[in-house]
């Protein structure tokens, strides 16, 4: 009879745990965006400055902040390591990218699989001539999570 118990269905999930599921799948990929938007401010940076040495003599004298340090060197020898780095953020770039497509393929699966919609307030139950007026801004930025069980 043990055995039996322990070859139940998994308990069903209360709507409460659905909704703290998604927005944790939601905030994960909020941060993989954000990571994104860093990443490509910091690769412009890299962008420009690697084209502000191209147009200066080798042997010119140049500074790098390294982890907090100032490094000194000359452009002959800064100009490969940025090109580098640069190199290397693109790459980083390209996986997050990877990454931020699978969260939000996951993010669908989990919406289907638990029959989740998200719309505003009030779209589904509206009466057909209220929705000619403009609903106020308050309304016009919140979403609803909607889980039919």
């Amino acid at each position: 009879m043990a055995s039996e118990s322990s070859k139940k269905a998994p308990k069903a999930k209360t709507a409460e745990e659905i909704f703290a599921e998604f927005q944790t799948l939601r905030n994960e990929q909020r941060s993989l965006a954000n990571r994104i938007a860093e990443y490509e401010m910091d690769l412009k940076e890299h962008r420009t400055v690697i084209d502000t040495l191209k147009t200066v003599d080798e042997s010119r004298k140049c500074f790098r902040l390294i982890g907090g340090v100032l490094c000194e060197g000359t452009v002959k020898a800064v100009l490969p390591q940025l090109t580098d780095s640069k190199e290397q953020l693109e790459k980083l770039i390209g996986a997050v990218t990877e990454q931020l497509t699978k969260k939000g393929q996951e993010i669908n699966k989990f919406k289907e699989e638990n029959n989740i919609r998200i719309g505003t307030p009030g779209a589904a139950t509206a009466p057909a001539e209220e929705t000619d007026t403009k609903p106020d801004e308050s309304q016009q930025s919140r979403n609803v999570l909607v889980v039919n069980n």
